[in-house]
């Protein structure tokens, strides 16, 4: 039995390369915190929402493209959750936050304020990547303690993420920067030089360094969870 249906009301979205029309939905069953008549967010087809389990998109939140959200997760507020991108378990993503790519998100993961999850980005287990922290790449987030955001720092008073990668070392995405932390302090000693900014973000690489933990192995691949 289909545990929501669409209501008729339609929305056009621009993404990268083409126009979507995107569906609000309505639940027809009741299912965890969902009643039945509850209005939910908007998708492009039912590929994206899975009928089964307590999976539910609503607010504003949009899901398109192929992405694929099921299991019970949950993704509200202004979300969006587009590309190949998959949202499971008991994942949840809300607020502003964007999924996209071939980000995979699930386990008890939250992605929440301004966060964005990309590429082949996997985030799981109790990790929590939020404000405007922005996980790209090949990140393999599973913990908390993956994740540190420092800012605004900078020439362009921008943020700065640090995280665990799939090398089990830390990946740096720093406005149109994205490479390992030693690359990192490469092309700050050829932007900056030893300027105010420079000893800021070397000194953001040594929090990073003490904060960010490589110890241990994950749990289990994200496509067992």
């Amino acid at each position: 039995m289909k545990k929501y249906e669409f209501t008729g009301e339609t929305k056009e979205i621009r993404l990268l390369f083409r126009t979507a029309t995107l569906h609000r939905i309505r639940a027809t069953v009741a299912f965890g915190i969902v009643e039945v008549g509850d209005l939910g967010g908007w998708i492009e087809k039912e590929e994206n929402l899975s009928h089964e389990g307590k999976a539910w998109v609503c607010g504003n939140a949009e899901v398109c493209g192929n992405a694929k959200v099921w299991g019970n997760a949950e993704v509200w507020g202004n979300a969006k959750v587009c590309g190949n991108a998959e949202v499971w378990g008991n994942a949840k993503v809300w607020g502003n936050a964007k999924v996209w790519g071939n980000a995979k998100v699930c386990g008890n993961a939250e992605v929440w304020g301004n966060a964005k999850v990309c590429g082949n980005a996997e985030v799981w287990g109790n990790a929590k990547v939020w404000g405007n922290a922005e996980v790209w790449g090949n990140a393999k987030v599973f913990s908390a303690s993956h994740v540190l955001v420092i800012g605004a720092i900078g020439s362009r008073n921008d943020f700065t993420t640090f995280y665990r990668d799939k090398d089990n070392e830390i990946t740096v995405k720093c406005g149109c920067f994205l490479g390992k932390i030693d690359r990192f302090l490469e092309k700050v000693t050829q932007t900056h030089g030893d300027s105010k900014y420079a000893l800021v973000y070397r000194a953001a690489v040594e929090v990073a360094k003490l904060q960010i933990d490589l110890s241990g192995e994950a749990p289990k691949d994200a496509d067992e969870e």
